[in-house]
């Protein structure tokens, strides 16, 4: 009989991994600094990075932050699957997964909780806030072929259990992807799909389209041929890498920090806290390799986005890896209802602009209720 069972938990790093850390990162060997700005991120910017670690970031006071909230793991489909939970204390909130993506964690949804929780105005959640197997405490994989439709799955046997059965959700990067799949998976349990990140092949036809569409279209277009190296790594060669993230904190800064920065809005950039405590969580979990797997993963069953019947309402940010282009995505997701420009905000909205973000996914489950 499989455990079905829902158990509290905590973060809580022993002391020798923490002294670990520091120890590496005392004995760090860079490599000579690249002489073209389009090599990777610059050497000055990991040191940096590298310094407020060892000599200023304080994890114990990271976790206590996270641990500020009510956290659980489960078993489902043989994997660990940890989540926090946080009800509302209105009586008409409405459930809502929150899904993340790489290089990101729960770490990205803890500065939306109160303002989705407990707004002034507005509808109210109870969130639940997964981490995708193979992420943080949700690691490391036990069992291969935890593609995204597996943990879409996963996710809305998550819900279930949790004695859900209407719901929203909501999610960016691959976490875009996976609410699909869980709308997909239980269609009579989800109600809304909020997405911050739609991305979407570049249109081979152009007309009808904006000077602006033909702009983002051909961003997309560069974006594709150009700029995914490390995609292309985390499909083909996500283990081969994984040694070196796995083993040095400096490789794993590296590989996550520059997404962690170049994905963001340049204008209001995460804090050195923010990209650390996120990496941080990862490396004491030991998943800064198991994460990129899901490329991997994902790339071993291609497809397109499943068909889903529920509303779907899209943000997109001005300084996201990609802006779509509104007349596409509405070809592709028949039941696009909402679409709505940020003024501010990356790739990484609750995180960066929590206030906007939240406000808008207020806003889209307003409009159906």
């Amino acid at each position: 009989m499989s455990d079905t069972a829902i158990h509290p938990f905590r973060l809580d790093v022993p002391q020798a991994d923490i002294d670990d850390l520091r120890f590496r990162l005392g004995r760090v060997r860079f490599p000579a600094a690249a002489q073209r700005d389009d090599q990777g991120i610059a050497q000055d910017r990991v040191a940096a990075l590298a310094e407020y670690w060892l000599e200023k970031f304080d994890w114990r006071a990271a976790e206590a932050r996270i641990n500020a909230f009510p956290q659980f793991t489960t078993t489902i489909d043989g994997q660990n699957v940890h989540f926090i939970h946080v009800r509302s204390e209105r009586a008409d909130a409405v459930p809502l997964l929150l899904a993340h993506g790489w290089p990101g964690s729960v770490v990205e949804f803890l500065d939306v909780i109160g303002p989705l929780t407990n707004p002034d105005e507005g509808p109210a959640f109870h969130l639940v806030i997964p981490s995708i197997p193979g992420f943080g405490p949700s690691g490391p994989i036990t069992a291969p072929n935890w593609d995204p439709a597996r943990i879409g799955a996963a996710f809305a046997e998550l819900m279930a259990r949790l004695g859900y059965t209407r719901y929203g959700v909501q999610g960016g990067d691959w976490g875009a992807g996976l609410v699909r799949l869980v709308a997909a998976h239980a269609p009579e349990a989800v109600i809304g799909i909020h997405m911050n990140y739609a991305p979407h092949p570049p249109a081979a036809d152009t007309t009808g389209f904006s000077e602006d569409d033909v702009a983002r279209n051909e961003h997309i277009r560069d974006f594709i041929a150009n700029r995914p190296a490390y995609w292309r790594v985390h499909e083909t060669r996500s283990q081969t890498i994984g040694y070196a993230l796995a083993d040095s904190p400096i490789a794993a800064l590296a590989w996550y920090g520059e997404k962690l920065d170049a994905w963001a809005d340049p204008s209001a950039p995460l804090t050195d806290e923010q990209i650390l405590t996120d990496i941080s969580l990862h490396w004491f979990c030991g998943t800064t390799a198991t994460a990129p797997r899901i490329g991997a993963e994902a790339a071993a069953v291609p497809g397109p986005p499943p068909a889903v019947s529920a509303p779907i309402a899209v943000m997109v940010f001005p300084h996201d890896i990609v802006r779509p282009v509104r007349s596409v995505v509405a070809k592709l997701a028949p039941t696009l209802v909402r679409w709505t420009e940020a003024e501010r905000g990356g790739h990484f909205a609750a995180l960066e602009v929590p206030e906007i973000f939240a406000a808008d996914v207020r806003a889209f489950f307003a409009d159906l209720s």
